[in-house]
């Protein structure tokens, strides 16, 4: 049986590989998945994404199972617990943008009926299905990430600067950079 081609920055990692072929690029429309990888990512930022899946189940214990409705909550007693918990990325201004972010998530859910909603109208509903043979073509951003992480600042958003946003479109499969030799578009 032949080795299956995936997109080379996943390769040799059997978390990695998991990750690429189970949820990376796959359309995301659950307003839970989506503040999930939304959550991710802005710890993600300055890390690798690998550091992050490791720690992703210390994540979501620490917060909650990824409950936006109880992490808007969050008080000074839970916020120094996170602070000190070993799991998770302990960077204060990062987990304070959990609760502010998880805040104006609800916001966005009243505003437009639910998350997913207001995060997919950017692409009218539909999936970017870029079509690059090599990842050195995959950008790490684009207009429209721009586009998006401008709005989502606007809304309150933190740490959902144009690069993340473009990770989070990847990962939430608003966008399909697999590339074309890769067994996924298979």
């Amino acid at each position: 049986m032949s080795e299956k081609l995936r997109c080379k920055w996943c390769v040799g990692d059997a978390l990695y590989e998991k990750y690429h072929d189970t949820e990376w690029g796959t359309p995301v429309h659950d307003d839970q998945t989506l503040f999930e990888f939304l959550l991710l990512e802005t710890f993600q930022a300055g890390l690798s994404w690998i550091t992050i899946l490791r720690k992703r189940e210390s994540f979501r214990n620490a917060f909650d199972n990824f409950d936006y409705k109880k992490i808007a909550q969050y008080d000074q007693e839970k916020i120094d617990a996170l602070l000190q918990d070993a799991g998770i990325i302990r960077n204060r201004l990062k987990v304070l943008s959990a609760i502010s972010n998880a805040q104006a998530f609800m916001k966005v859910q009243e505003e437009f009926g639910s998350f997913s909603k207001y995060y997919w109208n950017f692409t009218n509903g539909k999936q970017i299905d870029n079509k690059f043979t090599s990842m050195a073509q995959v950008p790490a951003t684009t207009p429209l990430s721009d586009e998006i992480s401008k709005d989502l600042k606007k809304r309150g958003f933190k740490f959902v600067g144009s690069t993340i946003i473009y990770a989070n479109m990847q990962a939430t499969g608003m966008v399909n950079d697999h590339i074309m030799e890769c067994w996924t578009r298979k």
